[in-house]
């Protein structure tokens, strides 16, 4: 008898699932970008308070193609959440993104499907939320020039994102080509491409790196006293943020993950000893220091967390849900 019963429950058919699915136009639609700093800083005090179940992401490897990764998050209240993110950087010649992402959302109670967006427009926007948020946090109150460093999707994000925390007098952008610096700045009224980096950063209250570069795209002796620095370049096994800045600056990060090897942490902060490191929830929660003075060089680190990406695709699954867009699919 308990034989058939196994039998028969397995043979059970799932019949038809409604699955909800989000263009990257209507995902786009659906974040308002001041609610997403909300949010992530209300996910980033949730990780650091221990209610997010944020594992380590694992990485498959394409030789001389690429790589992905699956990045899994989830707390009570909201989905769970799975995002698949590749990562091909020949992509670029050809025409299409090379960061390109799917995010799944299951129900916590079945595990059933729910949602599929696409997630090539949350994994910029979250990530350069996050440091817009350390912008928000930790640079000084007074602070009227940003300079931008990268002329690529991290860097437009950077922009459309930095007015919303400080009402900065100037904005900068510098990449390696002038070029290409100049016509992102063309697509931001007010924004200022600018060709000499040195005297960009030195002048600078935020510096925002947004970079693929294998090795620092600033020297940390430009960066003068009271600089907020944030970076979200990842290019192992270098990094576009110099180590001797880390050093004389008081450092946050998303998790003490960022002190692991990559493909999990950081190139930038292997060897440092983990408790130089503040999290950027723990500050926000108040159990550590933000900014104490006034020329404090403070630097944020990103690596990226699945928690944000949880965050994002919340926040844009319930307002597609509220206005009724996407279609719904049966698998």
């Amino acid at each position: 008898m308990t034989s058939a019963i196994s039998i028969s429950r397995s043979a059970q058919a799932k019949g038809d699932m409604p699955v909800l699915i989000l263009s990257e136009a209507e995902v786009k639609t659906c974040i308002d970008l001041r609610q997403l700093l909300d949010v992530l800083a209300g996910g980033f005090k949730a990780l650091s308070g221990g209610k997010v179940v944020n594992p380590a992401r694992p990485q498959l490897d394409v030789p001389q193609a690429g790589y992905s990764l699956a990045m899994s998050a989830w707390i009570a209240g909201m989905h769970l959440t799975v995002k698949i993110v590749n990562v091909f950087e020949g992509n670029v010649a050809k025409g299409i993104p090379s960061h390109l992402a799917t995010i799944h959302l299951f129900d916590p109670q079945t595990g059933m499907p729910v949602c599929v967006m696409d997630g090539t427009y949350i994994t910029a926007v979250r990530t350069s939320g996050s440091a817009v948020l350390s912008v928000r946090e930790l640079a000084r109150r007074d602070a009227k020039v940003a300079t931008v460093v990268g002329a690529g999707v991290q860097a437009g994000q950077h922009l459309h994102l930095l007015p919303l925390v400080r009402d900065f007098a100037e904005i900068r952008v510098v990449s390696k080509e002038f070029s290409d610096a100049q016509a992102l700045a063309a697509q931001h009224p007010g924004v200022v491409a600018v060709a000499d980096i040195e005297a960009a950063v030195r002048s600078s209250d935020v510096v925002c790196l947004a970079t693929h570069s294998y090795a620092p795209v600033i020297s940390a002796e430009w960066v003068r006293p009271g600089t907020h620095v944030s970076s979200v370049g990842v290019a192992p096994p270098g990094g576009e943020l110099p180590v001797e800045l880390v050093g004389r600056a008081s450092l946050f990060v998303e998790t003490r993950d960022a002190f692991a090897p990559t493909p999990v942490g950081s190139c930038e902060l292997a060897g440092i000893d983990p408790k130089a490191g503040i999290e950027l929830g723990d500050m926000l929660l108040g159990r550590r220091p933000g900014r104490v003075s006034a020329d404090q060089v403070t630097v944020y680190k990103a690596m990226g967390v699945a928690m944000e990406d949880m965050v994002a695709a919340d926040l844009a699954y319930r307002e597609a849900v509220r206005r009724g867009m996407g279609r719904v699919v049966a698998l």
